[in-house]
């Protein structure tokens, strides 16, 4: 029986160029060349959910990664510059963000130190959820927020906190560009001082160093330079509970801002371009219409008179109509009334409960013996502060904006329907005819304020009138009000002008009566995040560099590449002074592989040191043992559990049909010897690969934790060691199989077996099959001769 059990096969249309197991569950995230980034099962390799390029997000994925809850994958965008956080149950966006570079890599690990600081923060830490009110779930009947949230709870925004216990993601891209974000929203460090293209990072879990492998290109001309960096991150590990509370705050007002955003969005989309009918077609009138009258005059001689000018009557009877105006009317009814309930559910609680984050931010910043070596900044704060404020003075002058305009516009309709219908000579009901003077003198001023002809609103917006004045809070432009409010004879408004300390006093908050809703959200969020860059900033600076050791260099030349492994910067729990990185060098065909072990214990009197792992024939035992034993070049590897390391070997002997293997090669193994690999003593000076032949070495012989795999020119390997599972990808990009790689428990077999029966039974449609072992070898043929996939069926997370 070979080792591991292959559980699924498929040929992929599109190439695949990134692969990510899920921590927690049997998923596989993917992204291909053409921008696609999809979801897939374990069982029988199929396909969740597919996310297709958009001018929105972008079109070159370059780096993934989940979560460690695996609730969220995170993938970088190289035309948009921007990271996208997606929620696992469906292929819709959460949340992004900007970042100034491309990103090459990224890494999102969790805190795994403990403390009673810490523990104590973990248990209090929903103190906020008791104390506010929980945020109304925002509306699905939109567009915009019914493609993200789809299920019958609506809160997956609040999917974005996660869980409390600190994580954080680190991006590494282009000419040295590093940045760390706490829950993957807060900017927590912006790293310098590391040289070239990020080919490979790893934050540490206990937050102490963070290393990084780059390739430095000095010349167009020259040879790219692999170089490994270690960098002290101290800062974080030595103010951890600050650190973890005060990413904790800022990820809650994050969130809240995403549902501000929302809201809003929800808000704008249910206005609608029916509410624009009355203020152009008003403009038509004015531009066809031979006599001098204004407009105005003319609705006030129906008022006064109850008779109209034949221009006004051809108005309101062919263009307007009986049924149009009913119809405006409902229109504006059920627009208003939507977006009022939008603010004062949604606008208004999402910015008390960011008011209530910020006051304890602020608190916070004002402990400076804790959190002013991170950077926290009060007065920052307090312009935060201050910049909420104005936006909650904003959303409620919209509401009386549309309590004033609902009136109005009731009163409007009902007179200038019963005008209407008394032009159409058409039966008018009793109770519609009463009208008193009170009800005139409304109408009147209505007419007054709404009616008069603007031509410098002309070239602005293309009309003479802007009779409905809510839109204009609803539109992203930087321009002023159209018809900003009037504030004229307002008593409070008097008092502040004559009041000249009373204006500066940070107490008010500032208002903007010229400005849109949306204008000031976006200056609350521009001073949010200046709010934010503070502390990254600081953070970052405190970063510096342990070591700097040059590797290898990068031939041109693309047949002599070599593989560089991305293997992570890797804390061993079993073994706590040890951390290790694998990396690869010299040869096309890599016949080693080189371990930098670096013990963190400083009683020791040598602290690093690198050890090169070849591989003996296990293959074909009939070779004569004093021949050469290096038979095997290494593909690609990378780490299955803290003490064993998942590779793709490639034989090396001249024979035709070279064989492919997966293979597991345990560190007890390479680690006979305590002291065999310190012989070899690091220095920064001279390149490493120089120094190859002092390098020890040690031949493994692999046993049993071996695989042929026949019939595919096997190139990459992803696995998940809390799954027991790994996928394995072939040269030409498109070929994968995916493999349980323990499977010596019976039960879970079983288990497995009689899930997937039970998922036939229920009529869920099987993957097309797959060519076995012993077919012929479809990798052989070229991209384009390549079948596409089949048509897949997308089946749901739950089995």
């Amino acid at each position: 029986m070979p080792a591991f059990r292959q559980v699924g096969e498929k040929q992929l249309p599109q190439e695949v160029v990134f692969m990510a197991w899920s921590p927690k569950r049997d998923l596989i995230a993917l992204a291909n060349r053409a921008g696609e980034v999809l979801l897939h099962r374990l069982a029988n390799f199929q396909r969740v959910w597919s996310l297709p390029p958009n001018e929105n997000t972008g079109k070159e994925v370059t780096a993934l990664a989940w979560r460690p809850d695996g609730k969220i994958l995170a993938f970088g965008l190289a035309d948009t510059k921007r990271i996208i956080l997606c929620d696992v149950e469906k292929p819709e966006s959460l949340h992004s963000f900007s970042v100034e570079l491309s990103i090459t890599y990224m890494h999102w690990m969790e805190v795994t130190e403990e403390s009673s600081v810490l523990t104590s923060f973990y248990n209090a830490e929903d103190e906020s959820n008791l104390l506010l009110p929980k945020l109304p779930a925002l509306p699905k009947n939109y567009s915009t927020t019914a493609k993200i949230f789809s299920e019958e709870k609506s809160d997956e925004i609040m999917k974005l906190l996660g869980d409390v216990r600190l994580n954080a993601l680190v991006l590494g891209g282009s000419s040295g560009f590093i940045e760390i974000y706490a829950y993957g929203m807060f900017k927590i460090a912006t790293v310098n001082g590391v040289a070239g293209s990020c080919r490979g990072l790893c934050l540490s879990s206990d937050l102490k160093s963070l290393s990084v492998i780059t390739e430095i290109q000095s010349s167009s001309d020259s040879e790219a330079e692999i170089t490994y960096f270690q960098l002290d991150t101290s800062l974080l590990s030595s103010y951890l509970p600050e650190v973890t509370r005060m990413a904790r705050k800022f990820t809650h007002i994050s969130t809240l801002l995403q549902y501000i955003k929302l809201s809003l969005t929800c808000m704008c989309e249910a206005w609608e371009e029916i509410l624009m009918q009355m203020d152009s077609r008003l403009t038509k009138f004015v531009q066809e219409k031979n006599t001098t009258t204004s407009v105005q005059d003319e609705f006030m001689q129906l008022l006064l008179w109850g008779k109209a000018s034949l221009e006004l009557q051809a108005l309101l009877m062919n263009q307007l109509t009986v049924k149009g105006l009913k119809k405006l009317g409902q229109s504006i009814e059920s627009s208003y009334s939507s977006i009022q309930k939008l603010v004062i559910s949604h606008l208004q609680s999402g910015s008390e409960a960011l008011l209530y984050h910020l006051s304890e931010l602020k608190g916070m910043a004002l402990w400076k013996q804790k959190y002013e070596s991170l950077g926290l900044d009060a007065s920052g704060i307090d312009e935060a502060i201050t910049a909420v404020g104005s936006f909650i003075l904003k959303a409620n002058e919209l509401l009386q904006v549309i309590d004033s305009s609902m009136k109005n516009f009731k009163a409007f309709f009902r007179w200038l329907y019963v005008a209407m219908l008394r032009m159409s000579e058409d039966h008018v009901l009793p109770e519609l005819n009463k009208m008193t003077q009170k009800d005139i003198t409304f109408v009147a001023d209505f007419l007054t304020e709404h009616f008069n002809e603007a031509p410098e609103l002309y070239n602005r917006k293309g009309k003479y009138f802007n009779v409905e004045r809510v839109g204009q809070y609803l539109k992203d432009e930087d321009d002023d009000l159209v018809s900003p409010p009037n504030t004229e004879g307002n008593q409070w408004f008097n008092f502040l002008k004559d009041s000249t300390h009373l204006k500066e006093s940070p107490l008010l908050f500032p208002y903007y009566p010229e400005k849109s809703l949306h204008f000031v959200k976006r200056q609350m969020e521009g001073v949010i995040d200046q709010c934010i860059q503070k502390p990254a900033d600081v953070i970052g600076k405190s970063v510096h560099q342990a070591v700097c050791m040059s590797l290898y260099k990068v031939s041109r030349s693309e047949d002599s590449t070599p593989q560089l492994f991305k293997l992570p910067f890797l804390w061993n729990d079993k073994t706590s002074s040890l951390h290790y990185v694998l990396f690869t060098m010299l040869e096309n065909s890599i016949s080693k592989i080189h371990i930098l072990r670096r013990h963190t214990d400083t009683s020791r009197s040598v602290s690093n040191g690198i050890l090169a792992v070849e591989f003996g024939n296990f293959l074909n035992n009939s070779i004569n043992e004093s021949s050469d034993t290096r038979c095997y070049s290494c593909l690609d590897a990378h780490f299955y559990d803290d003490e064993t390391v998942t590779v793709v070997l490639k034989e090396s002997v001249q024979q035709e049909g070279k064989e492919r293997v997966l293979a597991q090669l345990p560190l007890s193994s390479v680690y006979v010897d305590e002291d065999q690999d310190r012989k070899f003593i690091l220095d920064s000076v001279e390149r490493l690969d120089e120094r190859s032949g002092e390098i020890p070495t040690r031949t493994v012989f692999l046993e049993s934790q071996w695989r042929v795999l026949e019939n595919m020119k096997a190139q990459y390997v992803s696995v998940n060691g809390v799954r027991k599972v790994s996928c394995v990808l072939s040269s030409n990009l498109r070929h994968i199989r995916v493999f349980e790689m323990d499977v010596e428990d019976d039960g879970e077999v079983e288990e497995e077996e009689e899930e997937e029966t039970t998922q036939i039974a229920a009529g869920e449609p099987d993957e097309p099959n797959q060519p076995a072992d012993g077919q012929d070898d479809v990798c052989d043929a070229s991209a384009e001769e390549l079948p596409d996939e089949t048509e897949e069926h997308e089946t749901s997370l739950d089995p």
